[in-house]
């Protein structure tokens, strides 16, 4: 996204939404269960902080800032997950020198949960990737890129699930159409399926037959296409029922809060994504009363 795109940012919170309902409301009970949600999207090996000379961005950012906010919302609230949507490779020298073996070890001591995969995390080849997999204690979500033919087979999940304080919490991920954007080489024989298809099917089993109270989708498919009849989120959200959240990347979009999005049976449903390079970490807060029913709220923090 260009510099002109930039929506500045914010630390102040969504009005509390209910999902999954028609209307806007907020509940506060003694018997509230609270979920935090933290996200990343399209870090792109940005390890260290911006400089003072670098613009808007001068002393956003880094590894070691992120842990250290990351570490007291936890000590905040334990019932936290951690999640990123993917690019995590490419855009400065660390990945050119290790290969994506630093951003992975890093991820994991910050206690990533989960990743989808992004187009840049095949620019050193699907072999490149699969290399640094023994690097990551997390989980790598993807249910729309079939990897049957590759060495990434049976290495990602199309989806898991997550039990915190009672509730249980289905998360699965997408990615963005290769073709055009990568060499094939580098992807070989991926395939890539249908994203509102495939996300009617992962809801299906993560709603029916999993019984979740919440269900995440990690999207590497961009926010929106104006004009378009390409797929981002915002078309996925309106295209599909039962997803509570779309954590988004690809377009690099800066939201001070969550988008509201109408789903395909009219009910509330959460978009987000926090631009890029680890400037900012997303933070959705979802609340349970004692039947399961939940409202959240959101919010960009800059590092």
């Amino acid at each position: 996204m260009k510099r002109r795109d930039f929506i500045q940012q914010t630390t102040a919170g969504a009005a509390a939404v209910t999902i999954g309902s028609l209307g806007l409301s907020s509940f506060t009970t003694s018997k509230t269960k609270k979920i935090t949600i933290l996200h990343t999207n399209d870090v792109h090996s940005h390890i260290e902080p911006f400089g003072p000379e670098d613009g808007r961005n001068a002393n956003k950012g880094g590894v070691a800032r992120r842990a250290s906010l990351i570490e007291s919302i936890r000590n905040e609230n334990p019932d936290t997950l951690l999640l990123d949507a993917g690019d995590i490779f490419q855009g400065t020298p660390y990945f050119n020198y290790y290969g994506g073996e630093l951003e992975f070890k890093l991820m994991s001591m910050l206690k990533y949960d989960a990743a989808t995969i992004g187009n840049h995390d095949f620019d050193n080849g699907i072999d490149g990737l699969y290399a640094q997999l023994p690097h990551a204690k997390f989980s790598f979500l993807s249910a729309n890129y079939d990897f049957s033919n590759t060495v990434m087979d049976t290495h990602v999940k199309p989806y898991q699930l997550f039990n915190i304080n009672g509730i249980k919490i289905g998360v699965f991920g997408l990615g963005i159409e290769l073709e055009g954007l990568v060499d094939p080489l580098n992807f070989k024989e991926t395939k890539y399926l249908n994203p509102i298809e495939i996300s009617e099917e992962m809801t299906g089993i993560l709603k029916e037959q999993e019984q979740c109270d919440l269900i995440i989708c990690l999207s590497h498919l961009g926010y929106n296409y104006r004009n378009s009849e390409k797929i981002g989120d915002l078309k996925l959200a309106a295209s599909t029922k039962n997803i509570d959240l779309i954590i988004g990347g690809h377009t690099h979009t800066f939201l001070p809060k969550p988008t509201i999005v109408k789903n395909s049976e009219n009910k509330n449903m959460l978009v987000n994504q926090v631009g890029c390079y680890g400037i900012n970490l997303g933070k959705i807060d979802f609340y349970f009363d004692s039947e399961n029913n939940k409202t959240a709220d959101g919010t960009s923090i800059i590092v």
